[in-house]
């Protein structure tokens, strides 16, 4: 995939061809759109990825990883999210959004039990936080944990979890001081094989091989071992990982504008009209100009940001910009593309699949709403 590099090193270019060859040969076209139609998780990718050793990618290399900064994991991230938004998705509920909060918050003993496995493939995780009543608002959870002898009972509900009916376990925010508000937020570990414990797959727009759930607890037990940091400190754990969730969410939208741009080429390339090719009408070339200028403008964001992070700059400001920027370019890109193409992009393919996917960035991991509330804060407004 020929595109601009952003000062990636030899070894970043490597990685990301690399993984893309891999990809090309185990999750092909073909099996992208049965997957997507049968709404059927990657297993066959995933596992691929876990043998070839991506999964090490951001952890520390005291216990085995890579020790990835920003910038190699988003260069990392945005070749998965163009291949296929679902491989990306899979790798993230497991590697970000359940190994990296073990990795930050859980003791020795935790990290000794779950990322060896985590980064084998043998143990796939996701988190959850939003609640029925409860999405950007995380300090409204209901979900109770109550202290009971040497662990918590569990009682309460989730709801829109992705890949909770494919994980093993569940990084799971509960309330265990429900007056205290955020102060009273903590992080436990949920075995998905528990009694009480149900996942009830959803049926979304779009992700259809890393579906929503439906979550339910009904006393479930955890042992208090299996806390991640303090009782009553989840709140913190859970800002600590928002930088990287947001400029990698970024990075995936990046991917896909790519992918989106050469379907539609393609298709330009090859269709005529009038006598000529689509693409040698000045209306479909600006529509392309808009798709490049948008996508440029999304990784010029990534990058740099990710930059800023690797070199230790305080950059909330930045990661809320570029998954905004991003994800909201990616639909706009994705619209055009579907527009582009006609009824071919608006029937079942991989533009309208394209189209779908892209319209979650703007809502999971945390609304543009919500990201231009926090950008207006760091401008001290």
């Amino acid at each position: 995939m020929p595109y601009k590099t952003f000062g990636f090193t030899e070894e970043q270019i490597l990685m990301r061809d690399s993984v893309l060859g891999l990809l090309e040969r185990v999750l092909p076209p073909e099996k992208i759109s049965a997957q997507d139609k049968a709404s059927e998780y990657p297993h066959e990718s995933f596992k691929a990825l876990a043998d070839a050793g991506w999964l090490t990618l951001p952890f520390d290399e005291a216990y085995g990883g890579m020790g990835a900064g920003y910038k190699d994991f988003a260069v990392f991230i945005e070749a998965l999210g163009y291949h296929y938004p679902g491989i990306r998705t899979a790798y993230m509920t497991t590697v970000v959004y359940g190994g990296l909060y073990i990795q930050n918050l859980g003791s020795e003993a935790l990290k000794q039990e779950f990322l060896p496995p985590i980064m084998k493939g043998e143990r796939r995780m996701a988190v959850a936080m939003t609640e029925p009543q409860s999405g950007s608002d995380v300090a409204g959870i209901r979900l109770r944990a109550t202290r009971d002898g040497d662990g918590y009972v569990l009682n309460g509900q989730k709801v829109y979890i992705t890949n909770a009916h494919e994980s093993d376990y569940l990084v799971v925010a509960v309330k265990t001081d429900p007056e205290a508000g955020r102060k009273g937020i903590s992080l436990v570990i949920v075995d998905t094989t528990d009694p009480g414990f149900e996942a009830r797959p959803m049926d979304p727009l779009g992700s259809r091989s890393t579906l929503l759930n439906e979550v339910f607890f009904d006393d479930v037990r955890v042992p208090a071992s299996r806390l991640l940091g303090e009782e009553n400190g989840g709140w913190k754990g859970l800002m600590q990982g928002l930088n990287l969730e947001r400029i990698l969410i970024a990075a995936a939208a990046s991917g896909q504008c790519l992918k989106i741009i050469e379907i539609a080429k393609q298709f330009v390339e090859d269709r005529k009209a009038f006598g000529k090719r689509i693409a040698d009408f000045q209306a479909v070339a600006h529509k392309f100009a808009e798709m490049a200028m948008m996508t440029e403008t999304a990784r010029l964001h990534t990058y740099s940001t990710a930059e800023m992070l690797d070199a230790g700059e305080d950059a909330i400001q930045e990661t809320a910009m570029a998954k905004v920027v991003a994800t909201e370019n990616n639909f706009k890109v994705a619209d055009l593309g579907v527009h582009i193409m006609g009824a071919a992009g608006y029937v079942q393919g991989d533009m309208q699949r394209l189209f779908r996917d892209a319209r979650l960035g703007t809502i999971g991991g945390g609304t543009s709403d919500i990201l231009r509330n926090v950008i207006a804060q760091r401008m001290e407004l």
